[in-house]
């Protein structure tokens, strides 16, 4: 990265084109940035036509250059694929992402651009995050330089969301490599990318609020997708055995597939994996709510108010 000029920075929004007003709002966002170097939007569509028009807001525009593309996902459907469709067809030096209904704030570029150039040896940066709710809105900052490997072990970090990530091309194409397509359902892809990222190098963090995420009352994707979430966390287990020299990572996820598959109907999976929380760690609570769910303690409608009070899946 060349200290004197600007590196070329590539935003990859994924996109159904169900969303276009919000759509249009992420991508003027990103040509907005204050950043003074080239910054170029990649809008992939998935399953959906291109819409041409969306390149209209980076023409003839003053400052520094912009550019807005539009693709069809020539790979598998879903968001991983989507991504990996954008990063192949960008060359910039720099890739970050976006969701189509979410927005960068103005400085998030020109501060970690610089926190990567302050670390000339690190792959992948992220910073915190917004939420904005109907009825409030919370701001999640992680309170360290950096995010190690053992951190996510410990912990999902919702402080590093996936809009925030801006990583070297060449980690892509090299130590890293791209997003995780045979995750089942592409559930937690942005996670597992962040503890790929982190087994070679750790994750520098910019302790700004960066980008903003919008809720507007929707729920997740993957909400009632119980046998999905079960086998990818499975999935996350089998590909990382360092999860079980960390018992409380470990156990956390060991207790999202317990409630998974309890959700699911499947009340022995749901024990089994209930037991094996426990063991690693007695302090994970997901380990007695799934032994609740499957002894009929507690409802399911019960459970999944809880999980939407505290914005998870599992």
């Amino acid at each position: 990265m060349n200290e004197r000029v600007p590196p070329s920075v590539a935003a990859v929004i994924c996109t159904r084109g169900d969303r276009p007003e919000f759509l249009r709002e992420a991508i003027a966002s990103i040509v907005e940035q204050d950043y003074p170097g080239p910054v170029e939007v990649m809008v992939v569509f998935d399953r959906a036509e291109p819409d041409e028009s969306l390149t209209e807001p980076a023409a003839g525009r003053e400052g520094p250059a912009r550019r807005v593309r539009v693709m069809r996902n020539d790979r598998a459907p879903g968001l991983p694929a989507g991504r990996n469709a954008g990063i192949l067809a960008t060359e910039s030096e720099l890739v970050g992402f976006c969701d189509d209904d979410d927005l960068w704030l103005p400085d998030k570029l020109t501060h970690q651009v610089a926190a990567l150039r302050e670390r000339p040896r690190a792959l992948f940066a992220s910073c915190g995050a917004e939420t904005v709710y109907t009825d409030r809105t919370v701001t999640c900052l992680w309170r360290k330089p950096q995010i190690a490997h053992v951190d996510l072990l410990h912990s999902r970090i919702k402080e590093a969301c996936a809009d925030s990530f801006l990583v070297r091309r060449e980690a892509f194409f090299g130590p890293v490599g791209l997003f995780a397509e045979d995750i089942p359902g592409g559930f937690g892809e942005d996670y597992e990318m962040l503890l790929r990222a982190a087994r070679h190098s750790p994750i520098v963090y910019v302790p700004v609020v960066g980008v903003r995420v919008r809720v507007h009352g929707r729920t997740s994707h993957f909400t009632g997708h119980w046998a999905t979430i079960a086998t990818a966390c499975e999935w996350l287990l089998a590909g990382y055995p360092e999860f079980s020299t960390e018992r409380r990572g470990f156990a956390r996820i060991a207790g999202q597939i317990g409630i998974a598959w309890g959700m699911f109907g499947m009340r022995r999976n749901a024990l089994r994996w209930a037991r094996r929380s426990f063991l690693a760690s007695p302090l994970e609570i997901r380990s007695y709510v799934v032994a609740a769910l499957a002894l009929g303690l507690v409802p399911r409608p019960w459970v999944q108010r809880r999980l939407d009070a505290a914005g998870a899946t599992s």
